[in-house]
């Protein structure tokens, strides 16, 4: 039954769910109805008995002669009217009642009218539904017996039974509940097709969502947009859509420009590479010799081009992967020791620079490897722009490290694209490198959590700073 309504469409469901919620809710009003116009009836009914015993009088002799015939049938009526009480004398010695006066008919005498005989008690007014010997319903009223006159008094083992037909409270109770049932009826199904149109209308923007999704499943368009109207959860949820297809187009743009852009920078290495191994292969081929000097340098630049061939595709494999993915493990850091390490890599590739240090301790949660490439790619840039003797200072304090070279900096025009992929300065294009590396430097200093600007340095010169959160002295060891 589950799996059923599960398979059925969420329309229909909603409908389902509001045709059941509202029969629930009118069964239990109508039954409740019932109940009450069933109780303010028998409550009429027993007024009446109360008043009409309350007005009968019995002697004693009328109630002794009454219990000697005890007759226990109607008397025979010689006018044409139908008595509408039953009227009837119980003794405990005998469960045949006995009727006095002119009755409607015979009550049928059960256990509790023998206990109020037995009990003799007048204050004790008993009510019950029973029925006559001819099985209609009837409403009794059982109470001890009182005589009047000489000798009067409560009578022992004697009851009063006073009973009231049923049947014409039971037709209007029937024809209430046949009432409230074709009323009940036509609420729910009214409720069912308001809840279906209900559905329907509120589910447009969810049909607008859903033919959305499945364009841009069919077609791959990520420029559909949903018009978002309100500020409800159908609205917030159009809105989240529409910034999901916008940040996929994004990315999908930025894709396409990474591979646009690398396949241009990776022309030139190949081009260059392929000239040299062709020249080397036609030498061969034809048996006229390179000279000397002339092989050597071919194949250092074969060498060369291969190198920057190398570096360009690990760059690239560094920043395709997404940010999430196969990163190694945050750890706490000396950065000063991680710094130092950098340090010693960039004077094996400045030789002829000097460096000048000083580098306070400072702790950082990050990726070691990777932040260790990243310093390794600011110190490279310090040194590649450089003048020949020049000079790289390197400072570390409170998480702020700073790089300055004295080189001939960077124009204000040219830093807004620092940290744009494959972005070169005019300047440095005749120099090796991919424009790569402060991309990366950027990208992994905030994976772990810092920041990092570029700009000129007083007196000259280009002046990088990488601000990383952390503490002076490492955390205790958990």
């Amino acid at each position: 039954m589950i799996r059923r309504f599960r398979a059925l469409p969420l329309r229909s469901r909603l409908a389902l769910l509001v045709a059941v919620a509202v029969a629930v809710a009118v069964a239990a009003v109508s039954t409740a109805c019932w109940f009450v116009v069933r109780g303010k009836l028998y409550d009429e009914i027993d007024s009446k008995l109360k008043a009409e015993i309350s007005g009968i009088r019995l002697g004693t002799a009328e109630i002794a002669a009454g219990l000697r015939s005890c007759p226990h049938g109607p008397a025979p009526r010689t006018d044409m009217g139908k008595p509408v009480y039953y009227y009837e004398l119980v003794r405990t010695s005998d469960d045949k009642p006995c009727v006095f006066g002119i009755s409607a008919g015979t009550v049928k005498v059960d256990s509790s009218d023998q206990d109020v005989a037995r009990r003799a008690d007048p204050t004790v007014w008993t009510f019950r539904n029973g029925a006559d010997t001819e099985g209609n319903d009837v409403r009794v009223l059982t109470v001890a017996v009182i005589a009047t006159g000489p000798g009067g008094g409560v009578v022992s083992d004697t009851a009063l039974l006073i009973g009231h037909p049923l049947k014409p409270t039971e037709g209007t109770l029937n024809d209430l509940a046949l009432l409230l049932l074709i009323v009940s009826g036509i609420g729910v199904v009214g409720a069912g097709l308001a809840g279906l149109w209900v559905a329907r209308t509120g589910l447009k923007p969810v049909d607008r969502l859903t033919g959305a999704v499945e364009h841009v499943a069919r077609t791959e368009d990520l420029t559909v947009r949903i018009p978002v109207e309100g500020e409800d959860e159908i609205a917030r949820l159009s809105r989240s859509f529409n910034s999901m297809t916008a940040a996929l187009a994004s990315s999908r743009d930025r894709q396409a420009q990474l591979i646009a852009d690398a396949g241009h920078e990776l022309r030139t290495p190949l081009t260059s590479l392929r000239t040299n191994i062709e020249l080397l292969a036609h030498s061969d081929a034809t048996g006229r010799a390179i000279p000397p000097a002339d092989r050597a340098a071919l194949m250092a630049s074969v060498k060369a081009q291969m190198t920057e061939l190398a570096a360009l595709i690990g760059d690239l494999q560094e920043l395709s992967r997404p940010d999430a993915v196969d990163r190694g493990p945050l750890k706490v850091v000396a950065l000063h020791e991680i710094a130092q390490a950098a340090l010693e890599r960039a004077r094996l590739r400045g030789p002829e620079l000097s460096f000048e240090a000083e580098l306070e301790p400072w702790y950082v949660r990050a990726e070691p490897a990777a932040l260790e490439r990243a310093l390794v790619n600011v110190l490279d840039n310090a040194v590649k722009f450089s003048p020949p003797g020049g000079t790289v200072e390197v400072g570390l304090r409170q998480g702020e490290l700073a790089v300055r070279d004295h080189g001939p900096g960077i124009g204000p025009d040219e830093l807004p694209h620092v940290f744009e992929r494959f972005w070169r300065s005019p300047s440095a294009r005749a120099l090796p490198g991919s424009g790569l590396g402060l991309s990366i430097v950027a990208r992994t200093v905030q994976q772990s959590g810092g920041e990092i600007s570029l700009g000129p340095a007083a007196g000259g010169g280009t002046r990088a700073v990488i601000r990383l959160p952390g503490a002076a002295t490492p955390p205790p060891a958990p």
